[in-house]
């Protein structure tokens, strides 16, 4: 059974992106006990651009723990063993850290349980710059295009709570689209 091992937020906060002052709220830290969730996504988490994140369909964003030893080599390889080596959870900005759900088992539709909630799989992520500038590289988000590993967004189905090590399960929904498929769609136009 899949299981949720981590549920991270963060505010919204400037940070120098290529010389330049941007706001995001990628960089999500920890949150211990029950979490609350409301239709907007997790109670004390920002978005820094609803055009790009948040909103009804990306309410939360969760990503497999599994894909972290990957990151953590794309760094190694880049040259930035000096820096934050450790790559905690929460750092490819998700919500929600899973393991034991990859993106090939998932399809657009599909409802995480968890005891006291429910969350509806809506879209694969899409990587952007600052993505590159959270993963100390610019490669990173074409990386993320070529590799797949991009986790999902969900909307909120059913409000209710959230507790890292939780396990949940995987109810199927209309399984027309998987999320490796709408993400492949999603990425052709930047791996040409």
């Amino acid at each position: 059974m899949p299981t949720l091992l981590s549920v991270q937020s963060a505010r919204a906060r400037r940070v120098q992106i290529h010389g330049r002052s941007v706001l995001t709220a990628i960089h999500k830290l920890p949150m211990t006990g029950p979490v609350t969730v409301v239709p907007m996504g997790l109670v004390g988490d920002e978005q820094a651009d609803l055009s790009v994140h948040g909103g009804l369909d990306k309410a939360v964003y969760a990503y497999p723990a599994e894909h972290y030893p990957f990151w953590q080599e794309a760094r190694t390889q880049g040259g930035l063993t000096s820096i934050d080596e450790a790559l905690p959870f929460g750092s490819i900005g998700e919500n929600l850290t899973l393991q034991g759900l990859l993106e090939a088992d998932v399809w657009l539709g599909d409802v995480l349980e968890f005891a006291h909630c429910r969350l509806r799989v809506t879209q694969p992520r899409e990587p952007c710059y600052k993505f590159n500038a959270a993963m100390g590289f610019n490669g990173a988000s074409k990386l993320m295009a070529q590799s797949g590993h991009c986790g999902f967004y969900l909307a909120v189905q059913q409000p209710g709570t959230l507790s890292a090590s939780e396990s949940f399960a995987l109810r199927p929904g209309p399984r027309r689209v998987s999320l490796v498929e709408s993400f492949q769609a999603k990425m052709s136009k930047h791996l040409r």
